[in-house]
Formats: structure tokens, sequence, C-alpha cells
């Protein structure tokens, strides 16, 4: 009886010892800081294209503008139908219930 109290004693102290082991954080790993890379002087697109490139940007911009606009009206409108179906639904609910 006295060697299995001891045996379990050193178990749970081996059992301790390797949990305590185990959770000690690993070294820190130190990285060094990549140098600082160099910014090419080129000139971007947008600032070379002429005058003309711009203008038929804009228009092509406008007209994506009225599509989406013309876009949402339509779903504005699906949406009011969808809302006035739901409350016929749930008026037919309450009347099939009733009788």
């Amino acid at each position: 009886m006295q060697m299995t109290k001891i045996t379990l004693l050193l178990f749970a102290l081996h059992l301790a010892f390797v949990s305590h082991v185990r959770a000690q954080s690993p070294a820190p790993i130190v990285v060094q800081a990549a140098p600082p890379a160099t910014v090419a002087s080129t000139p971007s697109p947008a600032v070379t294209q002429d005058s003309a490139s711009l203008q038929a940007t804009l228009k092509m911009l406008q007209q994506m503008k009225e599509t989406n606009a013309e876009t949402l009206k339509k779903q504005e409108a699906a949406l009011q139908q969808l809302d006035e179906i739901q409350k016929a639904a749930e008026q037919l609910k309450i009347f099939s219930k009733r009788g």
C-alpha cells in the first residue's frame, strides 16, 4: 500500500513537471527588417492620358451610373411587389386560422 502511494506521488510529480516544461513558451525568433524599397519615378498611366480619353472615360462612367440607377429602380419595384405578396400571404394565414 505504501509503495502504491509513493508510485502515484512520483507519477503525479512527473506529470506536473512535464506539463510545466511544455507550458513555457519557446525562445523568440528575431527577424531582421527588410531594407526600404526604392520607388521608381515613372509617371502613372492616368497622368499620360490625353483629354479625349478622359472624356470617353467620363462618358462611360455616366452611362454606367444611369444603368445602375435604372437597375435600382427595377429592384425597388420588385421589392415592393414582394412586400405586397408577403402581406397578402400573412392575411391569408390569418383568415385561414379563423375559419
